[in-house]
């Protein structure tokens, strides 16, 4: 990992660069896609799957049998587990559900706001080098909660043709209602235009490589909604001389292991703490099973050394952090200024890997700097508020001349007109 000292504010921008490519460079390749799986369908989805996926499928939809033989394969004890992150993850996102707002603005006038499901929503599980099957407990128990009617999910097959047993237990025991065979650009295509096999959402979640990101982005120029642009995962650690160096070295490891375009960051007030923290990462990184696609991630990572906790809490909201680990004395004075990221793990005994899988929060997530206007998947991101009024007779009157008056100076006469024949009519009963 790079280790740089005390950078000045000019260098930041450049300093904090993510390990992606642009948008640029990937986006013909997302467009052909597109315009294929739109043209042909299933038969651009077989062929790209064959081509980026090296397997041929007979077809793409999960069927009864498949199922069965993953729920038997699945192991007794992570079966247990995942039951446990289910109940937590559940009892965190119900807490969510909101009443009816209602108010009556001014006599005879009342407004009220309702929140309905998405109906339709695809959830994308990414499948490469590791099964994420934490990621369905993310997205379909809040889909279920929501009460959308369809959740249609996408999962890359391997080179066998087949989704992980435990991708295929999770989306049974969550209520998913179809599950397919089929990942990277080709399955957002394929979620955005519909096909013979696919159908079309309305909006559509989950995290994924840049590949992905870049396809979600584009699925909104034909109407489809998306959750965030959920790219490459990272993490920033910032810890102090309070901090357990062995800890904060398996939290930076333990997001590295995900891609090879994975980004870790450790900002630090003590130089000792980082270098405990770079001898703890190579001890602990040469038992990694993951341990190729971890060094990857670890060229693109830093550890930085700053002066003071205020230069510290003003790089951490530049750089806005998807998973944010908060290793300090002064907890609070973290807690409290931080403005931009994803989702905040307090204290030495609260690995990122907690939020991961089990404590009940969501770890889909806002990536590269998007956690400055993004939130965090939740309940409301499977839902849309609608306001509803109820006008009276007694209402129409009392506000009827103040619409009358700002129709009229915004020159939109027929506006005016919707108000004043009611008026008249009010004036004829009443006469």
């Amino acid at each position: 990992m790079q280790k740089i000292v005390a950078p000045s504010k000019s260098k930041w921008p450049e300093l904090l660069k993510r390990p992606t490519q642009t948008f640029d460079q990937i986006e013909d390749i997302v467009a052909t896609v597109f315009n294929e799986v739109r043209t042909n369908g299933d038969l651009a989805v077989a062929r790209y799957t064959q081509k980026f996926d090296r397997v041929e499928l007979d077809g793409f939809q999960v069927t009864s049998d498949e199922f069965e033989r993953a729920i038997k394969a699945v192991d007794t004890k992570l079966k247990d587990a995942i039951w446990v992150a289910k109940n937590n993850i559940t009892a965190f996102h119900k807490a969510q559900l909101t009443a009816r707002v209602e108010i009556e603005t001014m006599p005879g006038v009342s407004c009220w706001q309702e929140k309905r499901p998405i109906q339709k929503v695809g959830l994308y599980i990414p499948g490469g080098t590791a099964p994420l099957f934490s990621t369905i407990l993310m997205l379909a128990i809040p889909a279920k909660i929501a009460g959308c009617q369809e959740i249609i999910l996408c999962s890359p097959p391997d080179e066998n043709g087949e989704l992980h047993p435990a991708i295929l237990y999770t989306a049974n025991l969550c209520g998913v209602t179809k599950v397919f065979k089929m990942g990277g650009i080709q399955a957002i295509a394929a979620l955005t235009h519909g096909t013979d096999s696919v159908p079309k959402v309305h909006k559509l979640f989950g995290p994924g490589n840049q590949y992905v990101t870049v396809a979600k982005q584009w699925a909104t120029k034909y109407g489809v909604a998306i959750d965030m642009p959920a790219g490459p995962s990272e993490l920033l650690v910032v810890a102090d001389d309070t901090a357990n160096p062995a800890f904060v070295a398996s939290d930076l490891l333990s997001q590295a292991e995900h891609g090879v375009d994975s980004q870790v960051i450790l900002v630090s007030t003590s130089k000792q703490l980082i270098e405990k923290v770079a001898e703890e990462v190579q001890e602990q990184l040469v038992h990694l099973p993951r341990k190729k696609i971890a060094l990857k991630a670890i060229a693109n990572s830093k550890l930085i050394y700053v002066e003071n906790d205020q230069l510290a809490i003003e790089l951490i909201n530049e750089y806005g952090p998807e998973h944010y680990i908060v290793c300090v004395k002064d907890e609070d004075f973290y807690v409290r200024h931080t403005v931009n990221a994803g989702s905040v793990f307090i204290g030495n005994y609260t690995p990122e890997s907690a939020g991961d899988y089990a404590s009940g929060t969501n770890h889909t997530l806002p990536t590269n700097g998007y956690a400055k206007q993004y939130s965090g998947v939740n309940l409301d991101s499977f839902m849309k508020s609608m306001t509803f009024q109820k006008i009276t007779k007694e209402g129409i009157k009392e506000l009827g001349h103040t619409i009358q008056l700002m129709a009229e100076a915004e020159g939109l006469y027929a506006h005016k007109n919707a108000v004043t024949l009611r008026l008249k009519q009010l004036e004829g009963e009443k006469s």
